[in-house]
């Protein structure tokens, strides 16, 4: 399955793109996906938004953040945000219809298995960083900048979609 974020064509770095959409391929066929249009982009909380979704949503905020900046290297801004979350097609698995949190991913969280995927493809350490560092496993390092647009990114998208999903569900 080739997936395609429109977003990567903004890498101008034909090697940094390419292994970007190549990491995505191999977690998609590690994982065993034949559809991954409705996984949710959390088990957190009950949610339609699906990873793709969160995954658009988040890099596009990284983008708009960078341009208001100006100081960011684009090129691992986005090849981060693409990648943060794709750790998740490891750590969870369709069973019986459902997504689930599968035995890998009860052992390694996503960001640590999104930076190691990142590693084996040779992408740059910083894009590594920022996929490693968005979440809680990222409390402990000094974040590059791009790493902080992206980790703030992920949260804001993710506390909105819990706040709307609080409110339906009262």
């Amino acid at each position: 399955m080739e997936i395609e974020f429109e977003s990567l064509k903004l890498i101008s770095d034909g090697k940094i793109r390419d292994k970007t959409r190549t990491v995505w391929e191999r977690a998609i066929k590690e994982g065993d996906w034949n559809d991954i249009s409705d996984i949710p982009f959390t088990l957190l909380i009950e949610t339609k938004k699906t990873l793709l979704d969160h995954t658009n949503t988040v890099t596009e905020m990284s983008i708009g953040v960078g341009k208001a900046r100006g100081d960011i290297d684009f090129d691992i801004l986005i090849s981060g945000a693409i990648l943060h979350d794709v750790g998740k097609l490891l750590e969870y698995e369709r069973k019986d219809g459902k997504i689930i949190k599968s035995e890998y991913g009860k052992r390694i969280r996503h960001p640590i298995i999104g930076a190691m995927l990142a590693r084996e493809a040779s992408l740059p350490l910083s894009i590594q960083h920022i996929i490693l560092a968005h979440s809680v496993e990222g409390e402990k390092l000094i974040r590059i900048p791009e790493a902080i647009i992206v980790h703030h990114c992920d949260y804001i998208d993710f506390y909105i979609e819990k706040l709307k999903t609080a409110v339906i569900n009262s």
